[in-house]
């Protein structure tokens, strides 16, 4: 299933041509007083590079697929910073299934079946301005190949904006787990958790990093025990934003990034979002400079390793798609 929203009706698109009209204004602002969109040298921190990998001994069974459930389009100028203004981007809604033998998770949960009503409740320039495609949300794509979501031990967020927890509804009898800062943001009534705040009452479950350092973060949660998904914090686009890190028995190892970069361009380059756009979406720009710092120390270490932010299409290419592991 794919539906393409383009907002019928004079009304719609008298608002998408107002708000675009206020977009671009601040674009050719932003140009003209030189501020971000254009590319850039970014000023990262200096941080300790790790000394070595660590080696957990995996369990027979612990896997991971993708399963994708739509996309937002929007220009890679808009994206991170020095992308073009004539480069479109499909910004990937994905979430992530991580098979373990005491309990899979899911990492994120991406557009649920009332996505439609999510996105009308965002505010008037977001919704005029931007187009999404829906494919199959998590739950369903589960249910339709025999896997029973009653199974999972929990979702795991990266952080708790709307497109990364608009499927959680769908998944009523599933703890959902966040970090204690992100549990506070969504308790804080922030308006960019608002739709966090709903989803989660009653079964939100925090933890605390109470392990020690962990691929050159300074502190670290192991939520089985076992070395084989490790949660580590990287405040910045949100007060509790973490990194997922998924070990498999092959020795193959995914670092789930959440939003620290929206497109791989943001590691390669080294780029930040645009000026406007991180005043409108990033909590602590300076934590979000320290994530990026970190996670190429980390690929200078371990340049195998699978770097996988939230809403790049092409990092997902190297994932199985869910149902590999249905049964």
């Amino acid at each position: 299933m794919r539906i393409d929203h383009e907002g019928p009706g004079p009304v719609r698109r008298a608002l998408r041509f107002l708000a675009a009209g206020v977009l671009l204004a601040a674009i050719v602002g932003s140009l003209l007083l030189g501020w971000s969109f254009r590319a850039a040298s970014l000023a990262l921190p200096e941080v300790a590079v790790p000394l070595e990998l660590p080696s957990p001994q995996v369990p027979p069974g612990v896997g991971i697929a993708a399963l994708p459930t739509g996309s937002i389009r929007a220009r890679a100028m808009l994206a991170f910073r020095g992308g073009a203004i004539d480069d479109v981007r499909d910004l990937a809604a994905t979430a992530l299934l991580v098979r373990h033998p005491r309990g899979d998770l899911l990492v994120d949960t991406g557009f649920g079946t009332a996505f439609d009503a999510h996105f009308a409740a965002l505010p008037a320039l977001a919704r005029a301005t931007s187009t999404y495609t829906l494919q199959k949300p998590a739950a369903v794509r589960m249910r339709e190949n025999g896997y029973d979501p009653r199974r999972l031990a929990g979702v795991l967020l990266t952080h708790a904006h709307y497109d990364h927890v608009s499927g959680v509804e769908d998944l009523p009898d599933v703890p959902v787990w966040a970090s204690e800062a992100e549990a506070a943001f969504i308790a804080s009534g922030d308006p960019l958790s608002e739709l966090a705040r709903h989803q989660t009452s009653g079964r939100l479950r925090s933890y605390r990093f109470d392990g020690g350092p962990y691929l050159g973060f300074e502190r670290s949660f192991d939520f089985w025990g076992d070395g084989t998904v490790v949660v580590v914090p990287a405040p910045g686009h949100t007060p509790g934003s973490v990194i997922v890190f998924v070990t498999l028995g092959s020795g193959e190892r995914y670092a789930l990034l959440g939003d620290i970069v929206w497109q791989l361009d943001g590691l390669s380059m080294p780029a930040e979002r645009p000026w406007l756009v991180r005043k409108l979406v990033d909590h602590d720009e300076a934590g979000v400079r320290l994530a990026i710092a970190r996670v190429l120390a980390l690929r200078r270490l371990d340049p195998a390793i699978h770097l996988v932010p939230s809403h790049d299409s092409r990092a997902y290419r190297d994932l199985p798609i869910f149902p590999f592991f249905a049964k």
